[in-house]
């Protein structure tokens, strides 16, 4: 893809801050910076079928996953935190008569 520009000379390219459509574009981004880095190839994967899975970006997951990590969400905070929500809706079910009564079997 990026053969048909290997001959041309960029050394004397404006930066993007100085391009007015580019800078503006850069802006849209949202803040978002490009990097290259180096993944498993078992952990890529696992995120490209998570996102095949939900319809999503696998790009977008691993920022997600990156951005709880940096706030020192882990996966058993996330798990619990859920557990305790849904043990909570339960029991305001439960005693506002909404819920279904168990029976011993």
């Amino acid at each position: 893809m990026h053969d048909k520009y290997k001959d041309l000379d960029f050394t004397d390219a404006k930066p993007v801050g100085e391009t007015p459509h580019l800078a503006k574009l850069q802006a849209e981004a949202g803040g978002k910076s490009r990097i290259t880095m180096r993944v498993d190839n078992d952990v890529l994967a696992t995120f490209k079928a998570r996102a095949e899975m939900n319809g999503g970006n696998y790009q977008t997951l691993m920022n997600d996953a990156l951005k709880q990590f940096a706030q020192g969400l882990r996966l058993t905070d996330v798990v619990r935190e859920a557990i305790h929500e849904t043990w909570e809706s339960c029991l305001t079910a439960r005693s506002t008569g909404r819920g279904k009564k168990l029976r011993a079997g």
